[in-house]
């Protein structure tokens, strides 16, 4: 039997590009968008929870805010990428890290930091659940804040945000609003 090397270009192209991984075909391995019914959902798909509800005012657009989180690749083994106020990660200098400040408004933070802070009381901390269309644009934590203050906490971040395989981009944050200055 004689197997031209064209018939054989055709197959091996036909496996790869046209039906690539059969068995993957129809699976999405936790990439549809999870509903966690304790959770409160916005009409942009952000889901937060409120660990502790805060006393003091509420930030309006122009307040600088100072913040501490927590960020989590929960799409991804739930690898901690930030601790508040403290290093982790593999970061072994032990300091302690400033505090996250922005202005509310400015965009100088991704989509979903914006919306969860805009709502929230000073003293309160907040759980919430990124999906990747609220989170970093260009999958690049270097477009928009918060970003992670060690290496290894970029390292875990940069990891999940530019692979193209099939991990889920879905982010965690743990906020909690320390202090309002009026803008």
């Amino acid at each position: 039997m004689k197997i031209s090397f064209s018939y054989f270009s055709r197959v091996f192209y036909s496996a790869c590009f046209v039906n690539p991984v059969p068995a993957l075909r129809g699976k999405d391995y936790g990439k549809t968008k999870m509903r966690y019914p304790d959770y409160t959902e916005t009409e942009s798909g952000l889901q937060y929870k409120d660990l502790r509800k805060g006393d003091g005012p509420v930030p309006k657009i122009g307040d600088l805010v100072v913040v501490d989180w927590d960020g989590y690749t929960i799409g991804y083994y739930g690898r901690i990428f930030e601790a508040r106020n403290k290093t982790k990660g593999g970061s072994f200098e032990g300091n302690e890290k400033d505090y996250f400040k922005f202005r509310l408004g400015s965009k100088q933070v991704i989509p979903a930091f914006e919306e969860a802070i805009a709502s929230m009381a000073i003293g309160g901390i907040r759980r919430v659940i990124v999906p990747p269309e609220l989170g970093y644009p260009g999958n690049d934590f270097n477009n928009a804040g918060p970003r992670p203050t060690t290496f290894s906490g970029g390292r875990a971040l940069d990891f999940v945000l530019k692979n193209q395989g099939l991990i889920d981009k879905t982010l965690l944050f743990d906020i909690e609003l320390l202090k309002v200055i009026s803008g």
